[in-house]
């Protein structure tokens, strides 16, 4: 395997173990990565099995590593299995001056290779979000429906057990009254009522120590609504857990979508973000 530069690039050359001939690769070495090069040798050899580069102490070389990186020192390319040491020529030192304008050129390349492939990845991106998104309310849409008969249910439970509630208060107040009026005296239905009293308020105590909240009409109405729904969906083998997993991955999914579709992603002007808002 040799290296030699031509134009200013680096130009690779090393023999393909099934057609026997020599190949040259000449790669750029400021955006080609290790990956891509060996991805070339394997395409233009089909033969090829296995290749991978290795540094001089027998670490393997990330794929994500850029060419210039791998050329400043030796390194082994294994091709099957056979192992080729590769020493790179050294390229003559660059005054200060130009390398600061060299280190220019190489930030330059990079932010165009950036923005010309942005918008691709930014349409790869969303494609994929919108796969997903449609995906995810397939999955829910069975999930949505079984919710919603359940919630019904459970609401319709909830406020029977209110009404219920009411009746007997109203009984309760009634039934005190005639006793009071018609049956004894208040002499007698004062203990009765007071002790009636005293045991609301016992009642209203072991709440407090069962639930650790106070018994306040809204909050007890939602909890016994989550009773009922908890209930029906055991019954019914509705996984309110997945369904939570799911709608937190749809909620996640639609803000990544409205993310990627703002503005500053989309490098947009000035007057077509105001335009916008």
């Amino acid at each position: 395997v040799t290296i030699n530069y031509r134009h200013g690039l680096p130009v690779i050359t090393l023999m393909l173990p099934t057609r026997s001939e020599r190949c040259q690769f000449t790669v750029k070495p400021m955006v080609t990565t290790v990956r891509a090069f060996l991805q070339d040798v394997q395409r233009e050899d089909k033969g090829i099995e296995r290749v991978e580069v290795f540094a001089t102490d027998g670490s393997k070389v990330s794929g994500a590593t850029l060419m210039e990186v791998l050329l400043m020192n030796d390194f082994k390319l294994a091709i099957n299995n056979t192992a080729y040491s590769v020493s790179p020529p050294v390229k003559d030192k660059l005054s200060s001056e130009h390398a600061t304008k060299m280190e220019d050129i190489k930030s330059l390349v990079h932010r165009l290779f950036v923005a010309l492939h942005s918008e691709d990845h930014q349409i790869r991106k969303e494609r994929e979000l919108l796969q997903k998104l449609d995906h995810l309310r397939d999955e829910l849409l069975p999930l949505e429906q079984m919710k919603a008969k359940i919630t019904d249910s459970a609401s319709v439970k909830t406020s029977r057990l209110l009404w219920v509630g009411l009746a007997v208060m109203s009984m309760q107040g009634g039934a005190l009254a005639w006793l009071t009026w018609w049956v004894y005296s208040w002499d007698i239905m004062e203990p009765v009522t007071y002790f009636i009293t005293y045991g609301s308020a016992m009642a209203f105590y072991a709440y407090f120590i069962l639930t650790k909240q106070d018994y306040i009409y809204p909050d007890a109405e939602d909890r016994q609504f989550l009773h009922y729904f908890y209930g029906k969906s055991k019954k019914q083998h509705f996984n309110v857990e997945r369904y939570n997993k799911l709608k937190e991955d749809l909620a996640e999914a639609e803000e990544s979508l409205r993310r990627l579709h703002q503005p500053l992603h989309l490098r947009l002007p000035i007057q077509e973000i105001q335009d916008k808002d």
